[in-house]
C-alpha cells in the first residue's frame, strides 16, 4: 500500500480513536468536550445537521494532519515501533497544548451556540487528552506500517 494511502488510513484511525475518547469524555460528564458537534455548528450556526457537518469536517481535518505528522514522523526518524509512537505522542502533546490554549482563549469565546462557550481548564484536559490518543495512533501506524515520507 502506498504511503499516501497508509497516511490517509492513520489518519481516519487517529481521528476515530480521537472521537471516540471525546464521546466518553462527553457522555461521562467530566467535561463538554463534543467535539464533533462543536464543529458542526460552527458552520451551521445550530443543532441541524451539526453531526453530520461537523463529523465530515473532522475527519477531513484528522487526515490533512495525518500527513504533517507522517512528514514529521519521517524527518525525525524512528527505528522501531515503540519510537514512531512516542514521536506521534510527542508532536501531539506540542499540538495538544497548542490547540488547548486556543480552544480556551478564542474557539469558545466566539462559538455561536451558548452551549460550546464555556470551555475551562476540564474541556481544555479533554482535547489534550484526545490529542494525546491520536498522536499514539498516527504513530502506531506508521510504526507498524514502516511508512515514510523522505529516506
Amino acid at each position: 500500500m502506498s504511503t499516501f494511502l497508509v497516511t490517509v488510513l492513520a489518519g481516519i484511525v487517529a481521528t476515530s480513536g480521537m472521537s471516540l475518547l471525546m464521546w466518553a469524555i462527553t457522555r461521562s460528564g467530566i467535561a463538554e468536550a463534543d467535539m464533533i458537534r462543536a464543529i458542526g455548528t460552527i458552520f451551521t450556526r445550530s443543532g441541524k445537521s451539526a453531526f453530520t457537518v461537523g463529523l465530515v469536517v473532522h475527519y477531513i481535518v484528522g487526515v490533512v494532519i495525518a500527513f504533517a505528522y507522517v512528514a514529521l514522523i519521517s524527518i525525525i526518524g524512528y527505528s522501531s515501533v515503540a519510537g514512531a509512537i512516542g514521536l506521534g505522542c510527542l508532536i501531539s502533546v506540542a499540538h495538544g497544548v497548542a490547540f488547548g490554549f486556543v480552544l480556551v482563549i478564542s474557539v469558545a469565546e466566539h462559538h455561536p451556540m451558548e452551549r460550546f462557550r464555556k470551555a475551562g481548564m476540564e474541556v481544555a484536559v479533554a482535547h489534550f487528552a484526545g490529542h494525546v490518543v491520536y498522536g499514539f495512533l498516527i504513530g502506531t501506524v506508521v510504526g507498524l506500517t514502516g511508512i515514510r515520507f523522505f529516506g
